[in-house]
C-alpha cells in the first residue's frame, strides 16, 4: 500500500483558531488555554498578535495533541 503524500500546510489550509475553538477542540476550559499559552506546562503553541489576542495553528495544535498522547503512551506500565 503507497504512502499518502502529504502537502504543506498553507494560511489557507492551516487557518488561526482562538483561544474559544481549542477550548472546544481540547475539551477543556478556556482559561486552561490562555493559562497554558503563557506559562504552565503543557505549553500551547501560540502566536501573540498584541495586547493579548492570541491565535493558534491548528495543525500545530493537532501536533500537542499526538505529542501528549504519545508521551501518555510511553509512561503507561506494561502489564
Amino acid at each position: 500500500m503507497p504512502l499518502a503524500v502529504v502537502s504543506p500546510q498553507t494560511p489557507e489550509t492551516d487557518p488561526l483558531l482562538t483561544a474559544e475553538n481549542v477550548a472546544h477542540r481540547l475539551n477543556v476550559s478556556t482559561d486552561w488555554v490562555w493559562d497554558h499559552s503563557s506559562r504552565r506546562a503543557p505549553l500551547l503553541p501560540v502566536i501573540r498578535i498584541g495586547d493579548g489576542v492570541l491565535r493558534y495553528r491548528q495543525s500545530q495544535i493537532e501536533e500537542f495533541v499526538h505529542e501528549r498522547e504519545r508521551l501518555s503512551n510511553l509512561r503507561r506500565k506494561p502489564r
